[in-house]
């Protein structure tokens, strides 16, 4: 009954979303914290001033942590109803990355990942926007520049800047090696403002031993944190279901549709590439790779024939993260 009322294309629905991404973040509103960053970790070159102006404050912190993930929540909703990768009409993406980021409670608070999924979406929709485009360079720059902003405030954002550079492969019939250079143009333009910024304020060592140690410091709040191994190995099962329900429709997909799906694919596969080949990725990683699972395992729920399974497997959905608020209770992080 949970999910008939979730996969609802009314627009009450969103009225509903809200009351349970609220609920979500009830508790830390109740023992409001600031994200134990590193020395410097918060330090990008946009995030700073953002951080510097309300560290001082963890509840207002907790709230724009909530905004945040409600509005790349919202922006998830535009890019499925834009390029149809769910064939219902349904607003349960939405819901669904409510739920898995509901998860994730020690990133409840303000953290620079959540601006970069913001800037992360409107490349993606970007990206999307070039297939059988016959004027493609606008869409192809704007991508390039919406990594880049987003990397301004979470550096290592940049590892789906791959990602990117070989969709264009994908979405393209007719590769130009010009589009390549297009996006890395609009990648480097921001950068190159805000280095140019720092120089002509005194601040350029400083910010480039920032961005040095944004990928060579080593941060693990991932280890011995076994209720987040419980809840990513729940989220890995569905995953896995989504892959199958996936590559079972692959056929009588529309062709947009399936290079879509290649598309988040790759941006997921870099996503977890970079636990491996940057020392200084942790669980904010995960608000990354999160927005691809949300259109596969939404795609996952919306395709149940049997009313029972699905129901069953979207209360369990709800029921771990949830309990993941109460995790540090019920099983100390060791």
């Amino acid at each position: 009954m949970i999910l008939k009322i979730l996969k609802s294309n009314s627009p009450f629905v969103y009225f509903f979303y809200l009351i349970v991404a609220v609920l979500f973040w009830v508790r830390s509103f109740s023992l409001p914290q600031s994200y134990p960053f590193s020395e410097g970790e918060f330090k990008s070159i946009l995030f700073n001033p953002i951080y510097k102006a309300i560290s001082g404050i963890p509840l207002l912190q907790v709230f724009f942590s909530l905004i945040l993930v409600l509005f790349v929540a919202f922006l998830i909703q535009l890019v499925n109803s834009s390029y149809i990768l769910i064939r219902d009409k349904t607003k349960l993406p939405a819901i669904i990355f409510i739920v898995i980021v509901g998860g994730f409670a020690s990133i409840h608070t303000l953290h620079p990942v959540y601006f970069a999924a913001v800037f992360a979406l409107l490349g993606i929709n970007s990206l999307f926007a070039i297939f059988n485009n016959p004027e493609p360079r606008l869409d192809i720059f704007n991508a390039g520049l919406f990594v880049a902003i987003g990397s301004l405030f979470y550096y290592n954002l940049v590892v789906i800047l791959p990602a990117f550079l070989v969709s264009i492969t994908i979405l393209r019939r007719n590769i130009n090696g010009r589009e390549f250079f297009i996006m890395l143009i609009g990648f480097i333009i921001p950068f190159a403002f805000a280095l140019s910024f720092a120089y002509f304020t005194n601040q350029l060592d400083e910010t480039i031993i920032n961005l040095r140690n944004s990928f060579s410091t080593s941060i693990n709040h991932l280890e011995k944190n076994y209720p987040l191994y419980i809840f990513l190995g729940f989220l890995a099962f569905l995953t896995l279901l989504g892959s199958f329900k996936i590559i079972q429709q692959f056929d009588s997909r529309k062709v947009r549709t399936r290079k879509s799906y290649q598309v988040l694919f790759l941006v997921f596969l870099f996503s977890i590439i970079s636990y491996v080949v940057v020392p200084a990725t942790s669980q904010e990683m995960l608000i990354i790779s999160a927005i691809p699972l949300t259109f596969l395992i939404a795609n996952l729920f919306v395709a149940f024939k049997s009313v029972f399974w699905g129901e069953l497997l979207f209360s369990l959905f709800l029921i771990t993260s949830l309990l993941m608020q109460f995790a540090d209770k019920i099983m100390p992080v060791g």
